[in-house]
C-alpha cells in the first residue's frame, strides 16, 4: 500500500466501497434522506451542459471523501460523518436544485463541496431529512430549467469517464443526480490507491452522452465487471430499473 494513503482515507473509502443499505424510508416523508445538489445555471450565460454534469459528479464524490466526512486520524468522528452514514445506509437521493446570483453565493455558506469544471459550478450539500433542508437551499428551484446538450469532443485523456444514457433524454437537474450516483459507485470499485490518486486529482472527470451503439458496447462491460451501472429506483423522470449512466473501471 502507499504509505502516503492516510488510513482515515481508507475508512471512508470503505464506506463507499462497502455499497448502500437498503433500509426502509421512515413513516414521515419528510425524514427521508437527500443530498441536495446545488446547480450554478445564470440566465445570461449558462454552462455548458457537460461540464455542469462533470462538476456536479466530482462535487459528489469529493464530499463523501472529505476529511470532514469521516473520522479524522486521531480517530475523532468529523462534523460529517454521521450524516453521511444515515445517508450511505439509506436509499441514496440526491435532489438538484438551480442557484443564480444571490442565490448561489448563499449556498456556499451551508456545508458541503463546490468544484468548477471548465466554469461550470455545482455544489453538494450534507445530506439530511428533505424536511430540514437549510432555508438558502430550501428556497431554491428544483424544476423548470434544462440545458441543451453540448459537443465537448473527446473524452480528457486519463480522466474517468461517465456516459449518460441519451435515449432517455433526462433534465439536466436528473441527470446532475445519476452522474453522482455514478461517481460514488466508481470511487467504490476502484482500488484504495486509485481512489486517493483520483482525489489528489480532485475528482476530475469527464461526462459524455452515449449513442445506442455506444450504450451497448458499455454495457457489455457491465456484464463483464469492467464498468459500474447506475440503476434507477424510477421515482422521477425514468422507468424503475432504467440504467441511467455507465462509468468503465479502470
Amino acid at each position: 500500500m502507499d504509505e502516503r494513503l492516510p488510513a482515515a482515507f481508507l475508512d471512508r473509502h470503505a464506506v463507499l466501497a462497502a455499497g448502500y443499505g437498503g433500509r426502509a424510508d421512515p413513516e414521515d416523508p419528510a425524514q427521508v434522506l437527500a443530498m441536495p445538489v446545488v446547480l450554478h445555471i445564470t440566465k445570461v450565460h449558462p454552462p455548458a451542459r457537460s461540464a455542469l454534469l462533470a462538476a456536479a459528479a466530482a462535487a459528489t464524490v469529493a464530499l463523501c471523501l472529505d476529511e470532514r466526512a469521516g473520522a479524522t486520524d486521531e480517530g475523532e468522528p468529523g462534523p460529517w460523518q454521521q450524516a453521511l452514514l444515515d445517508w450511505t445506509g439509506s436509499r441514496i437521493r440526491k435532489v438538484a436544485r438551480r442557484a443564480r446570483g444571490s442565490q448561489w453565493l448563499a449556498a456556499q455558506h451551508v456545508d458541503g463541496v463546490t468544484v468548477e469544471v471548465d466554469g461550470a459550478q455545482a455544489r453538494a450539500i450534507v445530506p439530511g431529512p428533505v424536511g430540514e433542508v437549510d432555508q438558502r437551499v430550501r428556497k431554491l428551484q428544483i424544476g423548470g430549467t434544462d440545458l441543451e446538450h453540448d459537443e465537448p469532443g473527446e473524452p480528457a485523456a486519463g480522466l474517468p469517464v461517465l456516459w449518460v444514457n441519451r435515449s432517455l433524454e433526462m433534465t439536466v437537474g436528473k441527470a446532475a443526480a445519476q452522474v453522482g450516483h455514478a461517481s460514488m459507485l466508481l470511487a467504490g470499485a476502484m482500488e484504495p490507491e486509485r481512489a486517493w490518486a483520483w482525489s489528489r486529482e480532485g475528482y476530475r472527470c469527464s461526462v459524455r452522452d452515449a449513442d445506442p451503439a455506444r450504450w451497448a458496447a458499455l454495457g457489455e462491460l457491465v456484464t463483464q465487471g469492467r464498468a459500474i451501472a447506475v440503476r434507477d429506483a424510477g421515482y422521477t423522470e425514468v422507468a424503475p430499473g432504467s440504467m441511467t449512466v455507465i462509468a468503465p473501471v479502470g
